[in-house]
């Protein structure tokens, strides 16, 4: 009971940052752009959080920090696809390879590599956490109670208000959102922007509330599983948040089943993640589309002479 009781309680802390990277990539795809920089914006999120911290020691600027590199850097990101309409395949993939270089780098030479900092602890929720098996998830640090007021600020927004439903019109047709008076490539750009502060605030969200130090690479595949837990959610915010359960109770299993002395080989451990992801990629492909398909026009550069 104990180790199912620790088990309970650690599964937020391991699902938070797959439910905030995804929810940022939809933000951006559901604009119509294809994401595939989570794991690099990620990266960047961590290392200024932990820079940041040893700076101000101040959790709430550091996060706040964290997620205003990850939208610069995102800039980028934007101009290359929304502005100069590169391959939005390659230029994501170039962003993760360039944010990977630029943090190992930073990091080393600011020597920032293993040094530990402290950050906010826990915070229970008064006699909650005394419930018997369950009572762990009510001592969680504030961005976990925080996560679930995003998730339905941005639902909100995608569907309850002009802006959003006319970023959701840009990401579906963006010819017929054009045609409207609709600012087809300033919403793809603030998009972009926007949910990569998202992405950055799950990175630092490892960094400074989980592992509390920066180690080169320390997301560790974290973006692209949950680039594959955007397909799996069919662009839909609350099933994004469901499948972040999911991966956080297999990923907060591992460590458990350690302690409770079962020996698992380490690349069988490391294999997992992806292991899963496949499998629910794979069920996704297999299974019935859903009305949370994904936007028509995603992946398609925008130019406003072309018509198709």
């Amino acid at each position: 009971m104990e180790l199912l009781a620790h088990w309970i309680g650690s599964i937020p802390d391991f699902a938070v940052p797959y439910a905030l990277a995804a929810l940022g990539l939809i933000i951006a795809e559901r604009a119509g752009v294809l994401s595939l920089g989570a794991e690099g914006l990620m990266l960047v999120g961590a290392l200024t959080a932990i820079g940041a911290q040893l700076a101000f020691n101040a959790t709430g600027i550091s996060l706040i920090l964290a997620m205003m590199a990850a939208a610069g850097v995102s800039v980028l990101f934007a101009v290359m696809v929304v502005l100069l309409r590169i391959n939005q395949v390659i230029a994501g993939l170039a962003l993760v390879f360039f944010c990977q270089g630029l943090t190992s780098l930073l990091g080393t030479v600011l020597s920032w590599t293993n040094m530990p900092v402290t950050s906010q602890g826990a915070v229970a929720l008064g006699p909650l956490k005394d419930i018997p098996l369950i009572g762990g998830l009510f001592e969680q640090n504030p961005v976990v109670y925080l996560t679930p007021f995003i998730f339905i600020g941005v639902v909100y927004y995608l569907n309850r208000t002009t802006s959003g439903l006319r970023l959701r019109s840009v990401g579906e047709n963006p010819q017929a959102a054009d045609a409207a008076g609709i600012r087809v490539n300033a919403y793809r750009f603030l998009a972009i922007v926007a949910g990569a502060a998202i992405v950055g605030l799950a990175g630092a969200y490892i960094s400074l509330l989980s592992t509390k130090l920066w180690i080169a690479g320390m997301t560790g595949g974290r973006g692209w599983i949950a680039v594959g837990l955007v397909i799996f959610a069919r662009w839909s915010p609350w099933k994004a948040l469901i499948g972040a359960l999911l991966f956080g109770c297999i990923e907060a299993l591992i460590p458990q089943l350690a302690a409770a002395g079962v020996k698992l080989p380490q690349y069988f451990v490391l294999m997992t993640p992806y292991v899963v992801t496949l499998g629910v990629m794979i069920w996704v492909a297999l299974g019935r589309k859903s009305s949370d398909a994904e936007p028509g026009a995603l992946g398609e550069p925008y130019v406003r002479e072309e018509r198709r």
